[in-house]
């Protein structure tokens, strides 16, 4: 059994497309450096990752494939698991074998399993934008807190850029270590969540809007031109020390001496509107559940 390894990027993914046709081979599993190999293989090649290799494969796919199904690969590597390298290494492989198009050929194990993930990530984005619930800081800047399963955030900055554009506001994946900021405006004295700064708990890196080539490798925060069209003004950023945050992650509440005077009293409303609206002999714990899952009440305001 012949096994490829790498780096557990986009960009390195790729690379092993494009390794696999120029050593005219076809590995039967593809798997992340560090991982258990399979029990029967007897050779391993190591991929090492090339932007140059990895811009001609997307150039080659974007010949091939239509907008949607780019858009379909793009989601798909979101959902960060493991058992989608090997479907995900395959379809791209077959879609340069056959020189066709293949994402509506469902009985191929590989299409199905691509697809269903994609699906599965489109699912949790749209849940995204209704469980954000921002608390408002003394500077006037909004923060809002997630963990999802998938890392969504790229595919929901649009949504809170075109709803809240006169607004400055950070959402922030506390699993993921890393959010988007967007200022209201751009002037040369940002608000202390704005990129960039210095010192402990500030922001260390940015990364601003405009369309960014897989080639920037997707798993580490670089995003396909389909994924970052949308972004506008919102920055990527992350912090030196997570420690310093001025939020709890497991909360995802701000400091007391961070948050607005008023905000807490808002917070205090909703929850009383919550609990206003709830008609008990309609009440139906396992709907409910359904439609908001238990994992995601760590954040809800009107959960805590």
């Amino acid at each position: 059994m012949l096994v490829y390894t790498f780096d557990r990027t986009f960009d390195g993914l790729l690379t092993a497309v494009f390794d696999a046709f120029a050593l005219h081979q076809q590995p039967e599993e593809l798997v992340a450096e560090g991982d258990v190999l399979p029990m029967f293989c007897d050779e391993v090649h190591q991929v090492a990752t090339a932007s140059d290799k990895s811009g001609r494969v997307w150039r080659g796919l974007e010949k091939q494939l239509k907008r949607e199904t780019l858009h379909l690969i793009a989601v798909s590597w979101l959902s960060e698991a493991r058992e989608l390298y090997t479907p995900l290494f395959h379809y791209i492989y077959k879609v340069f074998q056959l020189k066709a198009d293949i994402s509506t050929n469902f009985s191929d194990a590989d299409v199905l399993y691509v697809t269903n993930t994609a699906r599965r990530v489109m699912h949790e984005q749209h849940r995204m934008k209704q469980f954000v619930r921002f608390q408002k800081a003394k500077d006037g800047t909004y923060l809002g807190v997630v963990s999802p399963d998938n890392d969504v955030l790229p595919l929901i900055i649009d949504h809170f850029a075109d709803r809240f554009r006169d607004q400055q506001w950070l959402l922030f994946d506390a699993r993921r270590k890393y959010g988007y900021y967007h200022a209201a405006e751009r002037t040369a004295d940002m608000v202390s969540f704005s990129p960039p700064s210095e010192g402990p708990g500030e922001v260390i890196s940015s990364e601003g809007s405009g369309e960014v080539i897989p080639s920037e490798g997707l798993g580490d925060g670089g995003h396909s031109p389909l994924l970052s069209e949308g972004l506008g003004e919102a920055f990527r950023i992350t912090f030196e020390n997570a420690d310093a945050l001025p939020f709890d992650l497991q909360t995802g509440k701000l400091s007391d001496e961070l948050l607005s005077e008023n905000d807490q009293l808002f917070q205090e409303l909703w929850r009383t509107y919550f609990k206003a609206i709830c008609i008990r002999e309609r009440l139906n714990p396992k709907k409910q559940l359904n439609d908001m899952p238990r994992r995601y009440w760590r954040y809800l305001t009107e959960k805590q």
